[in-house]
């Protein structure tokens, strides 16, 4: 693929576990999803993303950070966005199994943007 091949900007809320395994690969890759997680959802605003790790994983596991990156859209293109709870609330359904080609589709690093608290 060219290396100036058209990108989408992505946002995603993560919790400190999360953060860790990102800081792990360099910033470069997201973890693989557990048995209870079948979907990846990497979202369309940052707006979406602060309010997911703002308002869900602060209270669940102490801290909530807000990732940005860059991926191909050549790749986004065999999914469609979805649109959960109103026209503000748009993401990605990216299957588990999907992961794998996901995180080669990240074009530079995965950039923490906001942390709370």
């Amino acid at each position: 693929m060219p290396a100036d091949e058209p990108t989408i900007t992505l946002w995603r809320p993560v919790g400190p576990d999360e953060l860790a395994l990102i800081r792990s690969s360099g910033m470069r890759s997201f973890p693989p999803r557990l048995p209870e997680q079948p979907i990846f959802y990497p979202v369309l605003s940052e707006d979406y993303a602060t309010k997911i790790a703002r308002d869900w994983n602060m209270p669940a596991s102490g801290a909530g950070h807000v990732t940005r990156f860059e991926v191909k859209r050549s790749f986004l293109a065999h999914y469609e966005v979805q649109e959960v709870g109103g026209r503000d609330h748009r993401e990605y359904w990216i299957p588990a199994a999907d992961l794998d080609a996901f995180n080669p589709a990240i074009v530079g690093i995965i950039e923490v943007i906001r942390s709370f608290p």
